[in-house]
Formats: structure tokens, sequence, C-alpha cells
């Protein structure tokens, strides 16, 4: 049907009857759309009329032919449905045929494998029967001593000829000697001509090998198998399989490269490769690895421990790095069990006691170390204090000056050295090495913790805990002149020492003996060295006692009278006095030190109470002395320089005491009408106010009638 006039199809896009209003409008003419032209409203209604009438035509007309369309697809439904029954029935009478023609070919094929089955129970006596007589053939000429068939005199025929002997060598077995056909059959049972044929074969495997030809030795290895000597085939191809193999000095590689050189070939040759391959790795175990193990071990076992230690846990590595090669390899079920028992049975005999020689060796060699070392000092050890802790910490309340009696001169030696730790340390670390690889893992905690006893014996107690008594009982007395304060340099360096062997215990300790009971014994007996270090440190505190009395020598020799009060008060050029000088030099190197020897929490406790002893001291020496009034600013000046030097400290305490000090100076300057104000001040205002007047008294003026009232 041709579109009506001014009705638009534009493809698939949508019909929109607005827009199509819209054009019909435009179209038109009076409908008002165009410029220019005057609006027709009749003209317009006759359009839309005209144009409603034709749509609906054209509706009735697609009306019709969308009937008619139904009509025709009802009808090809109705054909369709009727055809598909028909296919339906087909195909149920093809699947009747097919189950017909089925049960068919299972009857046919069960009457086949009847018959197949009744002609095998025909054609198997008879082959029996044929090789019966093949065999009876052949035992008649054994019986006439002739040998004449061709199976037995062409020596290529040799596989079927080793099968008839077998089989007549196993009838004649079971026939009763003392009966006549057993007395017959006796050459055939008796080893001559079975063991002469099993020589022959095993001489041809050898050949074979020699030459090199796989398929021949799989050949005869096949016709072996069903002979007793069998066994001695494969022992022949182990021994040629070594022949050559250790020519070089690595007994070990030589062993993995043979290895894996006949797990590549074993398979082709025999019909249980793993079996053979496990034969040739325990011959070469218990021959090779045994005798060059102990060739190596017994040279040195009892004339050079350390030798013999080093041997042994290179051998040992070597021949598990080894095993674990080996493992790679088809070896059977239980390749694990297999290797470890080999390896167990080369080294038990050494294993046994081998913690034993370790701690012996470990004793006298680390004994020979710290003996060496004093004998290159020229000292002799001293007998030290052998009380505990708790004796340790008796001496430290009641303050007793040291365990070795009077003060000795150890002339700056601090008989400390780095070469000597790295050495115990280094053998230690190499015992715990050893111990890890030779111990056996339900001993391995308890021989780590032998070693780590003897590391603490000599280390700890015959090293650091010597050089911490020499170094207490080198300290000198409080009233010494140019003391050498050596106790410092021995901390620092016992300090530094302890935190390689904490190192040491976390590294190589702690793995062996994190999850067994010796973890908390380790860890106690340490703490308890620790503890034992940390009381003699604190009973050096006697070293503060030593600075202190080198300061009170150097402001009783530096510091003079007219300091303070100088005769020309007009005069004054300097800004501190030479003593404070000095001592604030003197304490900063002090300071310097105990930093550099100690570390944590110990380095503020020190200072702190240097400090609070520095503070006292020069509170006591102020009030020695009287003061004018340019004498008053000169100690204001010194006092100052001191509080400088006490901010090195880093210490609140300190620094706070030395403010106070400062300010307690100041009431040796102010004019006597403002004392009571100075006073009252804020770092004033909580001292005691004896503590005020005694510094109030040290002013050359204080007898003053004025000066007394205003304080008053």
């Amino acid at each position: 049907v041709a579109p009506c006039k001014g009705f638009f199809f534009r493809g698939q896009e949508p019909f929109v009857a607005d827009e199509y209003i819209e054009r019909l409008a435009w179209r038109t003419p009076g409908g008002g759309s165009r410029g220019g032209e005057a609006f027709d409203p009749k003209r317009l209604l006759e359009e839309f009329v005209n144009h409603i009438q034709e749509l609906q035509v054209m509706d009735e007309r697609i009306q019709r032919k969308v009937e008619k369309l139904e009509q025709q697809c009802q009808k090809e439904a109705k054909e369709f449905a009727k055809k598909v029954q028909e296919l339906q029935k087909s195909n149920q009478v093809a699947f009747q045929h097919f189950q017909e023609l089925d049960e068919h070919i299972s009857y046919v094929a069960t009457k086949v494998c009847h018959l197949g089955d009744q002609l095998e129970g025909v054609n198997t006596p008879r082959q029996r029967a044929v090789e019966a007589q093949k065999l009876m053939k052949y035992f008649n000429e054994f019986l006439d001593g002739e040998l004449k068939s061709d199976v037995f005199t062409n020596s290529e025929k040799i596989k079927e000829a080793a099968d008839i002997i077998q089989k007549l060598h196993l009838i004649a077995q079971e026939l009763p000697f003392d009966s006549l056909m057993g007395f017959c059959c006796y050459p055939l049972s008796s080893p001559g001509k079975y063991h002469d044929l099993e020589c022959q074969l095993i001489q041809e495997f050898t050949s074979a090998q020699r030459r090199g030809e796989i398929s021949r030795m799989r050949e005869v290895a096949a016709v072996l198998l069903h002979f007793k000597g069998y066994s001695h085939c494969v022992d022949v191809y182990i021994k040629q399989c070594q022949e050559g193999a250790f020519l070089r000095n690595d007994v070990f590689e030589d062993a993995a490269i043979l290895c894996q050189r006949v797990n590549k070939q074993v398979g082709e040759i025999f019909s249980n490769p793993e079996t053979v391959l496990a034969k040739l790795i325990q011959n070469i175990f218990e021959v090779k690895l045994q005798s060059y193990v102990k060739d190596q071990l017994e040279e040195h076992r009892k004339s050079d421990a350390e030798q013999y230690l080093k041997n042994l846990y290179d051998l040992y590595t070597r021949t598990t790095n080894l095993s674990s090669k080996l493992m790679e390899f088809n070896l059977g079920t239980d390749k694990q069990t297999f290797l470890s028992k080999l390896i167990k049975a080369i080294f038990i005999s050494y294993l046994e006691n081998y913690i034993e020689v370790e701690i012996g060796y470990l004793k006298s060699r680390s004994a020979m170390i710290l003996q060496r070392y004093y004998d290159s000092k020229n000292h002799q050890k001293r007998s030290i204090g052998t009380g505990g802790i708790q004796d340790l910490k008796e001496r430290l309340r009641q303050r007793t000056n040291l365990p070795l009696g009077p003060s000795i001169d150890t002339h700056g030696e601090t008989f400390l050295s780095q070469d000597v730790v790295v050495n115990l340390l280094q053998e230690t670390k190499q015992a715990f090495e050893r111990c890890h690889r030779l111990s056996d893992p339900s001993d391995l905690p308890k021989n780590a913790f032998r070693i780590f006893s003897m590391l603490v014996e000599f280390l700890c107690t015959e090293h650091i805990d010597y050089a911490l008594e020499t170094g207490l009982a080198g300290i000198p007395s409080s009233d010494s002149k140019n003391a050498n304060l050596y106790f410092l340099d021995v901390v620092h360096q016992a300090n530094t020492i302890f935190h390689l062997f904490d190192k040491q215990f976390n590294d190589h300790l702690m793995p062996l003996i994190s999850s067994s009971p010796k973890l908390s014994e380790c860890l106690q007996k340490k703490k308890d060295i620790i503890e034992q270090m940390e009381v003699k440190l604190d009973m050096g505190i006697d070293t503060l006692n030593c600075m202190i009395g080198q300061m009170k020598h150097i402001l009783a020799a530096e510091q003079k009278k007219t300091d303070f009060k100088p005769e020309d008060e007009n005069n004054v050029l300097i800004q501190y006095t030479n003593a404070c000088v000095k001592v604030c030099g003197y304490v900063r190197k002090q300071v310097e030190k105990i930093r550099n020897s100690m570390d944590g929490k110990n380095v503020d406790t020190v200072l702190m109470e240097l400090g609070v002893r520095f503070h006292r001291l020069i509170y006591e020496h102020l009030q020695q002395y009287s003061y004018s009034c340019m004498g008053g600013m000169l100690a204001i000046c010194d006092v100052a320089e001191y509080r400088k030097c006490a901010k090195d400290f880093k210490i609140a305490l300190v620094l706070q005491l030395f403010d106070t000090l400062h300010a307690l100076c100041n009431l040796l300057v102010v004019a006597p009408d403002n004392l009571k104000q100075v006073c009252s001040g804020e770092q004033l205002a909580n001292l005691d106010k004896n503590i005020l007047h005694s510094f109030v008294q040290l002013r050359v003026d204080y007898r003053s009638a004025r000066l007394a009232r205003h304080f008053s």
C-alpha cells in the first residue's frame, strides 16, 4: 500500500504524532506555518479531515493483511505439528529396530567368545604337548651326552638354550634321586651345566657392558632374571660401573656424577632399576665413603682435636649433601630412611662421643686464647671473688671498696681485648654450627647449652668479669692526685663486648633451643650474668668519688681568696676564674667519657649522680670565701660557666640545681634594699631561710647594720 500524502516513513525511526501534525500543517497552504501566508482554518480543517480518512483506509488495509497472515501462520503451524508427530513415530520404529539389532549382536558375540574359549582349551594342551615333546627331545640329548640341537651349538641362541636348561633344571630338581628317573636326571639337577650356562651368560653381560651395548645387556639381564645368579649379574654391573669413576680427589662429587650416569642407564637394562641403583648407592657408601671417612678422621682423632672436628663436620656435611642429591632418584618406597641408615652406619662411632670432644676442645682452646693474651701483657691473673649476686649486692650496699683488697695500679690496661673476644666468639660460633649439624635432634638443646656454658665461663667470667674486678681494684681513692680513671674504659669495652655476646646468643644459640625446656634455663643464665655485671658496674660508682676528688684538687690549687675579694675593685679584667676554667674542662671530658662508655639508661643514671655531686662540690666551695661586690660578680660569672657545663649533662635536675645556685649568687651583689625582694623571687622562695642567710653572710659588707637590718 502506498503511503498517503503527507505521511512520511523514516526507516526505523519511531512515529511522533506532534511532529507529523506540524509537517502536515507546514505543507498545507494557509496552514499558517509559512511566513507571509494568511492563516486559513477551514482549509487546514479540510486537510486534516482528508488525512484522517486516508489513515483510516490505510488502517483497514493493514488490518486485513494482518488477519490474512495470522490465518496463514495457523495453517502452517498445524502442518508442522502433524509432520513432527509423523517423525516421532518413525523414530520410535527405528529405535525398536536398533534394540533388536543390539540383542542380535550380543548373542553373536557370546557365541564367538564361547567358541574362542573352546579353541583355546584345545590349543593350550596342544601347545603344552609340543613344548613337552621338545623338552623330551632335549632331555634325550642330555641323557645321550651329545647335544646336537642347533639351540645348544649356536652361540647366538644362548637365550633359548638358557630357557630350556632352566626348565629342565626345575623338572630334574622335583624328581626324587632314589628313583630311576631321578637318577637318570641327576646330570640336569646337578650344578654343572646350569652353572656353566649361568657363568656364560654373566660373561656375555660383562663383555656387552665393556662394549657399551645396552640392548645386549638388557637381553642377557632378562634371561638371567630367572637364574640364581641374577644378583651376581647386578654385582658385576655395579663393580664395572665404578671402574675409573673415582679418580679425582673429591670422592663425593665423583659419587654424585656416577649415580647420575647410572640412573639414566639402569632403567634401559634391568626390569627393577630402583633396586639396582639402591644397591649401587649402598656399595658406594659402605665401601668408598666409609673407607674415605675413616682415613680422614682416624688420622687426627687422638692427636689434633681441632682438625678432627673440622674434618668430621665437613665430611658429615658433604655426605648429607650427597644424600640430598640422591633423593632425586627412584630408590624405592622409603628412600629417606634408606639413606639415613647408610649415613648413620658411617658416622655412628664418631657421633656417639662428639659433644665430649667438642667441649674438651672448646675448653682447652678458650683457656689457651686467654692465657696467650695475658702472657702478651706480662700479666699474672689474680684470684677474684667468687661470691654470688647477693654477695655483690651486699658489697654495693655497704660501699665496701673493692674485693681485691687495696687499690692496684693497672698502668692504664683494661685487660679486655677485642681480638680475644672475636676469637672466643668465633670458636663458639663454629661449635654451635657443628653442634647443629652433628647432634641428634633429641640431644641438640642439651649440647647447645653445654657450649653456651663454656662461652659464659671463659668470655663472661674469666675475661669480662675478671676485667671488671681488676678495674674496680684499680680505682684510686678520692684523695689521690692526678688519678687516671681507667674503669670507664673497662666499662666501655665490657659494654661493647656484651653486645657481641648478646648478638651471638640471639643469632646462633636461640634457633637451637627455641622450642625446648633449655630455653628458659639459658635465658635465666644470661639474666644472672647481666645482673652480676650490672652490680659490679654499680660498684664502680666510686669512680665518681675520684672525679669529685680531682675537682677538689683543681679548686684547691687554682682558686685564690683574692679572686673574690680583689685588692683593686676597679681593675678586674677576667670574665671568670682560672679554677672555673680548669674544672669545667675536666668535667666536660668526664661527661664525654661516660657517654662513650655506657649506653641506655645507665648514662642518665651515672650523669645524674655525677651532676648532683658536682653541684654539691661547687656549693660547698663557694661558701669558703668572702665576696666583695666585684668578687660577687665574678662568682656569678663562674657559676654561669658551671651552669653551661651542666647543660652538657642533659639532665633536668642537674640544670635546675645550678639555676638555683646561680640565683643564690645574686645575693652576693644585690643592693641591701632589694634583698627581701630577691629572696622572695621564683627560684629562691621555696629555699630554707638558713640557706639564704648563709649566702648573705658571705658578703664583706654583711656586718654593716644596714644590711643586717634589711635581711632580718
